[in-house]
């Protein structure tokens, strides 16, 4: 592999502490390590938020770039760190005066590489505009001599998702320089099959989520039953079977685009001490 290619690992949403322990075992597992790790936390505590602790130990696990979304706010101790933590980003559009910064601004191997973190509008809360405010912190990164960017587009609809990313290729690639070197759909914990280099850029619907298999996107299936069959109040618990899955995407770039992305999903059994990975 070239000097100039940055291999990445992008985690779909850590959910719970099941999704937890699986990327922990996970990257450790990992023969050729990645050049930067980058994983969605909004979930990553209980299944709601990320606590100081578990931010801490993702970290030493050698997660390098925590993205988040609409549920980052969920453990009231986001509040004590998120300024200090210099590897989390929280969704930009957020309005003006927002703790927290929605980029940050990495070096990999004498490279400037900018992670953006945006929520969708459709079928979310009500937020401020992410066509004009990524699009604004886009213009601000190139002025700094950024070479790559990538956004976690945490949303729910694939339609905002794929008109979005495309929007961004069109204005931001050309066939001989890709600004814009991927765009990584979240959110909704169910990997998509629609992996792809378009225009320079790789892109995927959701990358999924990092959590326990027998559960309802990482939820107990009882209280998610009661919740959905009856609309009555009914507060989630995160599953806790020990098989859990990672999805994300594995992405490499060059100086000028993106030129390979691999979908990942595979089956990690939390029992097996030795953190085992199984493909099949």
């Amino acid at each position: 592999m070239s000097e100039d290619t940055i291999k990445i690992l992008f985690l779909g949403d850590i959910t719970g502490r099941q999704g937890r322990t699986a990327v922990k075992s996970y990257i450790a597992s990992l023969k050729e390590k990645p050049d930067f790790v980058v994983a969605n936390i909004e979930n990553a505590s209980h299944g709601f938020g990320l606590t100081k602790k578990n931010y801490e130990e993702l970290s030493e696990a050698g997660i390098d770039c925590f993205t988040s979304g609409n549920h980052i706010w969920d453990k009231k101790d986001i509040y004590e760190y998120i300024d200090e933590a210099k590897n989390l980003v929280r969704p930009i559009n957020y309005p003006s005066g927002t703790r927290g910064v929605g980029s940050q601004v990495f070096e990999i191997n004498e490279q400037k590489l900018a992670v953006i973190n945006a929520l969708g509008r459709v079928f979310m809360p009500p937020i401020d505009s992410p066509w004009q405010v990524v699009t604004q912190e886009i213009e601000r990164l190139k002025e700094q001599g950024v070479e790559h960017i990538i956004i976690d587009f945490h949303a729910e609809a694939t339609a905002e998702k794929i008109c979005f990313s495309k929007y961004l290729a069109h204005t931001y690639n050309t066939e001989d320089n890709a600004l814009i070197k991927g765009f990584f759909g979240t959110h909704t914990h169910v990997q998509t099959a629609d992996e792809k280099i378009y225009e320079g850029m790789a892109y995927i619907t959701d990358a999924g989520f990092c959590g326990t298999v027998e559960s309802v996107i990482g939820m107990e299936y009882e209280t998610s039953l009661r919740r959905l069959s009856t609309s009555l109040p009914e507060r989630y618990e995160i599953a806790e079977s020990s098989l859990a899955q990672i999805n994300g995407v594995e992405v490499l770039i060059d100086r000028t685009k993106s030129t390979q992305i691999k979908r990942i999903n595979v089956m990690i059994d939390n029992k097996n001490e030795s953190g085992g990975v199984n493909d099949e």
